[in-house]
């Protein structure tokens, strides 16, 4: 879940790590970021951002200002100080695959955080700054908890409340230095940051005073989904990725160590038929906007098996299952319908019937998302169906994944 709702540096700066003194020293730096609608002028959401630089550029998570990205006509933001008053900002540069921006501020010559790398332990006690469900500026103690191991995007474990309205806000340690940008919160005491490399990254492509003519064109923004799926769809499904063995076919499984899997047998009500499943699926997606997410990967077997039904029954059975439709829903303003393509493919002695479905992307680059579903034929009384979706993704990329991914599915 989305947490969203004097120039001197840091390291110049006398400071006492505990809590209020930690709050006292840092709060200052760190904003109320508004995003208004136009027409009502009311408050559409919120979030949070820190100073980084004398000349006014600010951090925040792209999430909490994707509203003016994505519809700067309808939408503006603004950064709230502590005595309320609210002030215009500007949009430098985004990572919409990291959630990050960059805002430009009237704000200027004020104590501001200098990013830079710093050693950190696990077990180190780190404070979170931030606007928790626009109560005012509050802290927030925690533990560090390291790098996420298995994980799509890079990601930060603190055991801490991060709530909605404390997105964009930082994480520091007692002296100051920047560990990561909160982002998300996984329940009670569960929290996500951006690390402060990526921070360093989209600070140095978004120079002082060069803001963006109006938004980060549609173009641009799949430029960068498509930058980051080169490095990990390239080996999706290649001849290293494990196969386990179900029922009478072999299936791919985790193709990837930020794949979760898990699986269990299931008996439906009626009883004339059971089966197993087995499923993987990544946890991370990239925000893009209300009601819209990206960048998700997921694979289902199903495995099905009758001794009850006759022939002609399974086949109707196993029939209906296989045209249940179980592709993801899209907004119809984000996505197209789906267009589907049926055919059979035979790999190493199976003959598997299969459905490859694409629905472009409408608002961001050339992207679609690709659902594949598989039914393995040849079997009277078993049958294997599975599904693999993918989703921002350009034409090449899903085309060649599906063909990877098909090549892995056969008999035992």
């Amino acid at each position: 879940m989305l947490a969203l709702c004097s120039g001197r540096p840091l390291d110049a700066q006398a400071v006492v790590g505990g809590t209020t003194n930690t709050f006292r020293q840092f709060a200052g730096q760190v904003f109320k970021v508004q995003v208004v609608e136009t027409g009502s002028a009311a408050k559409a959401g919120i979030g949070s951002g820190f100073l980084v630089s004398a000349d006014g550029r600010m951090i925040t998570n792209f999430h909490v200002i994707s509203n003016v990205v994505n519809t700067p006509a309808r939408y503006r933001a603004e950064l709230i100080d502590s005595a309320g008053k609210s002030t215009p900002v500007k949009v430098l540069a985004v990572d919409i695959v990291h959630d990050l921006a960059v805002l430009q501020t009237e704000l200027r010559n004020r104590p501001f955080f200098r990013i830079e790398a710093v050693a950190v332990s696990q077990g180190d006690r780190l404070f979170s700054l931030g606007n928790p469900e626009d109560l005012g500026l509050s802290i927030v103690e925690g533990t560090y908890n390291g790098l996420l191991s298995h994980t799509l995007y890079p990601r930060i474990h603190l055991t801490a409340s991060i709530n909605p309205g404390m997105s964009g806000g930082p994480t520091i340690d007692g002296q100051g230095h920047v560990i990561g940008v909160n982002v998300a919160t996984g329940g009670d005491q569960l929290g996500f940051l951006v690390p402060v490399d990526q921070v360093s990254k989209i600070l140095g492509a978004a120079p002082s005073g060069k803001t963006l003519p109006i938004a980060p064109s549609p173009a641009e923004l799949g430029k960068q989904l498509e930058r980051y799926q080169d490095n990990y769809l390239k080996g999706m499904f290649d001849a290293s990725t494990r196969t386990i063995e179900f029922g009478p076919y072999r299936v791919p499984t985790q193709p990837a160590p930020f794949f979760r899997c898990w699986g269990d047998r299931f008996n439906p009500r009626e009883r004339t038929y059971g089966g197993s499943y087995h499923q993987c699926e990544t946890d991370e997606y990239i925000y893009l906007g209300d009601d819209q997410i990206t960048g998700t990967l997921q694979l289902r077997h199903e495995l099905l098996t009758s001794r009850e039904l006759n022939a002609p029954r399974f086949f109707k059975l196993y029939n209906d299952l296989y045209k249940r439709d179980n592709s993801p829903v899209g907004e119809v303003e984000f996505v197209t319908n789906w267009k589907c393509q049926t055919r059979n493919v035979r790999n190493n002695g199976l003959t598997m019937q299969v459905a490859q479905c694409l629905r472009r992307y409408k608002t961001i680059g050339a992207l679609y998302d690709s659902y594949v579903k598989v039914a393995a034929l040849g079997r009277s009384n078993v049958g294997l169906i599975s599904t693999m979706t993918v989703t921002g993704v350009t034409f090449e990329h899903a085309t060649k994944v599906t063909e990877r991914y098909l090549s892995l599915i056969s008999w035992r």
